[in-house]
């Protein structure tokens, strides 16, 4: 899809993004809303589409780094719940408590033990967020090994993308299977009634970003709030002011 055709199609799009912002103001509304996905499969591009046109005193996106010393001693899910939407919010997880049931499970930096505990106490974890009022949508973005690898070459070839690529995307490059697996169990243990998955194929980033844009709006039962009629006021006159005689400090403007 050319750039063009993309925008023509977004922009109608992120204008019901910004309808939604007014609903879940005015009715004090809870969204939380979980990318998942495998590496470089395109989340950070959803969000920076969904967020593009929005507030984000209304919209916030949450990328947790790795836990501290003291967060690997809480409650698994301690360090998430902070985070959660008030109301008036719609909060973003560019990945999530399910890190747990995916890399950690995968590179080993938790137990199998942890791993199977996890995903048999999520799904009810999931009920209570949402029996206390939010909105919880869960997306699973899935790229194909050949758009993965061509995105990860990619983020080697280009200096500007090059900050993207850590040693555990390599590691995790090498586990595509691994990988599979592990997402299939957490499918089977954590897409409930109350809390199902959605997956999208990202393979064309542009088609998948506006497929999903479009079903995340269909999922928030919003109304879209009459807008005012506004009419700019009057400017007030100069009343004797003059520019400052001292130069400005304007900046070189070679483009």
């Amino acid at each position: 899809m050319k750039n063009k055709e993309y925008r023509r199609l977004l922009t109608p799009l992120q204008a019901e993004l910004v309808a939604v912002q007014e609903w879940v103001k005015s009715s004090e509304a809870k969204v939380c809303v979980v990318f998942e996905g495998r590496d470089t499969a395109g989340k950070g591009g959803v969000i920076k589409a969904i967020t593009e046109r929005v507030s984000p005193r209304v919209f916030r996106t949450v990328a947790l780094p790795a836990p501290t010393e003291r967060e690997k001693s809480q409650m698994y899910v301690q360090r998430y719940v902070p985070h959660f939407p008030a109301g008036g919010e719609v909060v973003l997880f560019d990945r999530s408590w399910y890190n747990r049931a995916g890399v950690e499970r995968v590179m080993g930096f938790c137990t199998e033990e942890q791993a199977q505990r996890f995903l048999h106490l999520i799904p009810e974890f999931e009920r209570a967020i949402v029996d206390s009022g939010v909105i919880l949508l869960k997306y699973w973005l899935e790229v194909s090994q050949e758009q993965q690898t061509a995105r990860l070459q990619s983020r080697i070839d280009d200096p500007r993308k090059i900050w993207k690529l850590s040693d555990l995307d390599l590691l995790s490059y090498s586990r595509w299977y691994d990988y599979a697996r592990a997402r299939d169990e957490m499918f089977h243990f954590s897409d409930t009634g109350w809390a199902p998955w959605y997956v999208a194929l990202n393979d064309d980033k542009k088609r998948g970003r506006l497929n999903i844009i479009s079903h995340l709006l269909r999922q928030i039962p919003y109304e879209p709030l009459k807008r005012p009629e506004i009419t700019l006021p009057e400017q007030q006159d100069p009343d004797g002011y003059q520019q400052p005689a001292q130069p400005l400090r304007w900046i070189p403007t070679p483009y």
